[in-house]
């Protein structure tokens, strides 16, 4: 596997480099293991559509695009709600 180069302010390098040597892994090794951990947003996409269908095969619900941003509008005002508590 070729190597590649990053450039990173160095707090950020040295904060990564502490949480690897906290799991015992090398900063290689954690990034790595990072990355595959992590979805792009095309993977995000394709497993939000994926869940969106298996939804509608067991209950039938599905949310047209208004509905979804009013859903995502009352979660957004009861987050808010709850962060002001």
């Amino acid at each position: 596997m070729a190597d590649a180069n990053v450039r990173i302010p160095a707090e950020t390098r040295d904060r990564l480099a502490e949480i690897a040597a906290a799991e015992h892994l090398s900063l290689r090794a954690y990034l790595a293991r990072l990355a595959d951990t992590l979805l792009t947003p095309a993977e995000r996409a394709e497993r939000a559509e994926q869940a969106r269908q298996r939804l509608q095969a067991w209950n039938g619900y599905d949310p047209d695009t208004a509905h979804t941003e009013q859903l995502d509008a009352e979660l957004d005002r009861r987050l808010a709600q709850a962060g002001g508590q």
